[in-house]
């Protein structure tokens, strides 16, 4: 089968497929653009999803697609409608709410040595008392358990507490919550509001529950700033004592965009005790001073906590991969990492360093595998 051959039968699928509300395919309607076909049998298209559109919609598109001969894989890139462009013409047109201001130093992003101060826009929160910001330099450490717990801490002890899941790459907050419903739209047509889930007593939002479950978010900065207005913009939060924002690791647009757009009372920054993650964390610390954000401290997580093991191992047995080695809780590790030797260097004997080198030597040869592989193919 041609590619030609093969895209016409895609596209056949893809017209199967009909809304549920509406009877009108997925591709007439415009929910799927960008239909890609590549010579080892991979498809991929985008896929925009509206608030108020069942959740199986993105899955029985995949499986329409996977189920066409010839397909060997299908990936989906799932995107929210970005303020201010048509949505589908089967679902109820969004609101446009008027661009955050950009930040100054002509950059997407905040230039080195640069002070963007930040311009929030009236009216978005209003009925919000606090809002504020748990952040961290890199990813892993537990920020959004830290998020998490803080906001129910707080609505335990009788506040009015939204949760905001702004780590829009990596929407933890659902499973967090042990929560998978889609939310609710409400208003009429160009007064849509989606209404915040509730959970543990907290008002809860997150990509995640627009998300098919374990369907990643592959998107650019600028539709990032997009969804983050929208969750801010155009949710019913209602009176809020305080609103957790869980921000994505690292500093970059999320960050930017949000001091851009609300009044941000304080950060809170999450680490773990090593010296690797206490320096992305100092980036972090300045990345909020320079936009004027004030930080309200550091906490350390999994300070001295013993973990399980096995998940990993679970985990490549459910998906099909190889498993490359268990690194065991080894206080070489940190010691190594502080002084900014590697393990295998610093300390070879030692338990994690054995189980390093072993990992090293199974990643060696899975990578000959493969390239043995791709050159009989």
């Amino acid at each position: 089968m041609t590619q030609n051959d093969m895209q016409e039968q895609v596209l056949a699928a893809l017209r199967g497929v009909l809304h549920p509300h509406t009877g009108d395919d997925l591709l007439s309607a415009g929910y799927v653009r960008d239909v890609e076909i590549r010579p080892d049998g991979e498809v991929r298209f985008a896929f925009t999803l509206q608030p108020q559109d069942p959740g199986s919609l993105v899955k029985q598109a995949r499986s329409a697609v996977q189920a066409v001969d010839g397909v060997e894989r299908v990936k989906v890139n799932v995107q929210l409608p970005q303020a201010g462009t048509q949505a589908p013409a089967s679902a109820p047109a969004r609101p446009r709410p008027t661009p955050s201001p950009k930040p100054s130093g002509g950059g997407g992003g905040l230039q080195p040595g640069s002070v963007p101060a930040p311009t929030p826009k009236p009216g978005i929160l209003a009925e919000t008392d606090h809002v504020v910001a748990v952040s961290s330099g890199k990813g892993g450490v537990g920020k959004s358990m830290v998020a998490s717990n803080l906001a129910a801490a707080l609505a335990d002890q009788g506040l009015r507490v939204g949760l905001l899941d702004a780590d829009i790459y990596g929407p933890n907050i659902p499973r967090m919550f042990g929560e998978s419903r889609r939310p609710r739209v409400t208003g009429g047509k160009g007064t849509e509001m989606i209404e915040p889930l509730e959970a543990h007593g907290v008002r809860l939002m997150s990509l995640g529950f627009l998300l098919e479950e374990e369907q990643p978010a592959i998107m650019r900065g600028p539709l990032i700033a997009g969804i983050l207005r929208q969750f801010l913009e155009q949710v019913d939060w209602g009176p809020l004592d305080v609103m957790v924002v869980d921000m994505p690791p690292g500093t970059g647009d999320a960050q930017l965009s949000l001091v851009q757009t609300i009044d941000v009372d304080g950060a809170v920054m999450v680490s773990t005790p090593q010296a690797v993650a206490l320096g992305d964390v100092r980036r972090g610390v300045k990345m909020f001073e320079r936009v004027n954000t004030r930080v309200l401290g550091i906490v350390e997580n999994m300070a001295g906590e013993v973990f399980g093991s096995g998940g990993g191992e679970a985990l490549a047995e459910e998906m099909g991969l190889d498993f490359l080695g268990r690194i065991p809780l080894d206080p070489a590790v940190r010691q190594a990492g502080d002084a900014g030797k590697p393990t295998v260097l610093a300390a070879p004997d030692s338990p994690a360093g054995q189980a390093l080198a072993k990992v090293a030597e199974a990643v060696f040869k899975a990578l000959h595998t493969a390239k043995a592989a791709g050159a009989s193919g």
